[in-house]
């Protein structure tokens, strides 16, 4: 057995709990800002009272909103914006493209330079070596965990793929997560940001870079959100469901920061640049195949990886049931996905013609390193021909 070594790494601060929203300002202010930019997404509505208080502490305040998923031209146009403003520092409310945009912004704005001498994959990838400028993360879905994660994921029109701006800079110095700003949330956004939450406890839990601290946290996350996702979307989440869904996240943010993530994810980055795609939506649609696959190729390739008997522990953690074999994990999250309705990859305009493009891109994905093992191209196609149908398992 080889000696156990890890890194473990998050933001300098997390503040959790319901109310918490009311101790922004002060937070903002004692991280020394002058002048802030507010970054939301399309709906500012959440942000007023935020953006009230702020100015009611005297502190100017520029807001930005992001209408979709992060891009490159649009990091790009906030840089203009925060440099106009001549803002020191960075506040970002909203899901996970507010957040990925706010890091991207504080990041770029202390480095200078454009986002491709930085983004991996079809970038130059260079280090990014500047403290950022501060910056304050408060998500209002309960989905990516960007609040505690080391990179933002950026689209790019002309690649047609998503790649990371990656680094410790990235980690926000503040993380506040209020479960009450989950109240109101469609029951869409509930089941596909959720998803996505599950699947980034799910998937370091399963990874070849797991370690005993995202151990930890995987399991709670994985337990509280088998235990309320369910019935948050289609009842509504009162306020236990809600504390499980944002801690989910929350702790799906810091496995997957620490441990990294799989083929689900390795997936959903190409899928997500290729179409107008929502990343929960792409995540649940492919969880169910990939755990399958995944399960098949470690048994009839590597029984003796520690995640092949981590399926088992896995199936106990979702159904409950201490006598759960390993395929009841994958029948269990393609149960959950068929009662949250999120349809296949066909919706979105992935065909047959574009399989061997999205394979080809998943396969370059930087998630894909941390995949239990490595898959062959017949089983990343039966992946992607699954999760296209609708059909995962």
């Amino acid at each position: 057995m080889s000696p156990l070594a890890f890194e473990f790494a998050t933001a300098t601060r997390i503040v959790f709990g319901p109310g918490k929203l009311s101790e922004a300002p002060g937070l903002v202010r004692a991280l020394g800002i002058q002048r802030v930019l507010l970054v939301t997404g399309k709906s500012s509505t959440r942000a007023r009272g935020l953006l009230a208080a702020l100015e009611g502490l005297g502190l100017p305040v520029r807001t930005f909103r992001v209408d979709g998923e992060p891009t490159v031209e649009l990091v790009r146009e906030g840089l203009s914006v925060l440099a106009e403003s001549r803002c020191d520092g960075v506040v970002a409310m909203g899901g996970g493209s507010a957040l990925d945009t706010g890091k991207a912004l504080a990041a770029l704005a202390a480095q200078g330079g454009d986002p491709l001498d930085y983004l991996e994959v079809i970038g130059r990838g260079q280090a990014l070596t500047r403290p950022s400028l501060p910056f304050v993360a408060i998500p209002t879905t309960a989905g990516t965990g960007s609040e505690v994660t080391r990179n933002a994921v950026l689209g790019s029109k002309q690649a047609q793929v998503k790649a990371s701006l990656r680094g410790p800079q990235l980690l926000p110095r503040v993380a506040l997560v209020d479960p009450d700003l989950l109240m109101g949330a469609p029951p869409q956004v509930l089941a596909c940001s959720g998803m996505d939450a599950l699947s980034q406890v799910i998937e370091p839990f399963l990874s070849a870079r797991a370690n005993p601290i995202t151990d930890a946290l995987a399991r709670e996350g994985i337990r509280r959100s088998a235990r309320s996702l369910r019935d948050a979307v289609l009842s509504g989440p009162d306020a236990e469901a809600r504390e499980d869904l944002a801690l989910a996240s929350l702790l799906g943010g810091l496995c997957l920061a620490n441990a990294g993530l799989g083929a689900v994810h390795g997936f959903a980055a190409p899928v997500g640049g290729m179409f107008d795609a929502p990343h929960g939506a792409v995540c649940a649609a492919l969880l169910p195949s990939v755990l399958d696959v995944n399960l098949r190729a470690l048994r009839a390739r590597a029984p003796e990886h520690p995640a092949t008997p981590r399926f088992r522990e896995l199936a106990v953690l979702l159904t409950g049931r201490e006598e759960a074999r390993a395929e009841d994990a994958v029948a269990w999250v393609e149960s959950l996905r068929e009662a949250l309705r999120i349809p296949g990859l066909a919706t979105y305009g992935m065909t047959t013609e574009r399989l061997g493009e999205l394979v080809s891109k998943a396969r370059a994905a930087s998630s894909m390193k941390a995949n239990p093992l490595v898959l062959t191209d017949a089983e990343l196609t039966e992946i992607a021909t699954r999760a296209m149908a609708g059909t995962g398992a």
